[in-house]
């Protein structure tokens, strides 16, 4: 018997699509603010902080690249109202996506800092500049410019790893998808329009964030 296809059965399910879409969008949005943020301090903190905090921060960066991230967010989710912390589900994908965005920043962004020349650090500080000043006008920008395409593609990696968040109930793209097929029982043709979906914001997402950098991160 041959396969019957029928896309228009879950082409008709398009604002669930496009609402999946969109949450996914905006949980990779604020991770990326979020995550970003917590892996430049950790990457200072791994190279100009004192011993025990780049000790703290070594710990947190090995214990979230050594783990998956599935279990990153079931111990939020499940595990922390065991100690009185309740989440919602969709904070709950956010702390857990910025989490482990910053654990892969703080290593990525620890290369492109170390990789700044003494020389230029040196020229700065004889200019008066504070050591946060020196950091944030002299380090950080050429350093971003450095790992922006590893930087990039780890973003781009925890947006799509955000399929798994649906799992807890976050109404993101693959929770649109499973809607979808157990409604209609069309799984092929669901997790077909699931993954071009998912291929298709991978595209733009990079080209965005590849298009942005050099324009408003660290300039030209």
């Amino acid at each position: 018997m041959p396969l019957q296809l029928d896309f228009w059965s879950i082409v008709v399910q398009w604002p669930l699509l496009l609402r999946g879409a969109v949450w996914t969008v905006g949980l990779t949005t604020i991770a990326t603010l979020l995550g970003g943020t917590l892996g430049i301090l950790c990457a200072w903190s791994r190279v100009h902080g004192p011993r025990p905090l780049r000790w703290l921060v070594g710990a947190y960066v090995e214990l979230i690249r050594n783990t998956p991230f599935i279990v990153q967010l079931f111990f939020i989710f499940f595990g922390l109202p065991e100690l009185g912390i309740r989440l919602s589900p969709a904070v709950a994908s956010i702390l857990a996506m910025t989490i482990n965005l910053g654990a892969y920043a703080t290593e990525i962004l620890r290369a492109g800092i170390e990789a700044t020349p003494r020389g230029q650090i040196e020229a700065a500080e004889s200019l008066a500049l504070s050591k946060a000043q020196v950091f944030t006008h002299v380090v950080l920008p050429p350093a971003l410019k450095k790992v922006w395409p590893a930087l990039v593609s780890q973003i781009v990696i925890v947006m799509l790893g955000s399929a798994v968040c649906g799992q807890i109930s976050t109404e993101e793209l693959s929770y649109a998808t499973n809607l979808i097929q157990s409604r209609n029982f069309r799984a092929f043709e669901s997790y077909i329009v699931g993954t071009l979906l998912y291929l298709g914001l991978a595209i733009l997402v990079r080209s965005l964030l590849a298009w942005a950098g050099p324009r408003f991160v660290f300039g030209r």
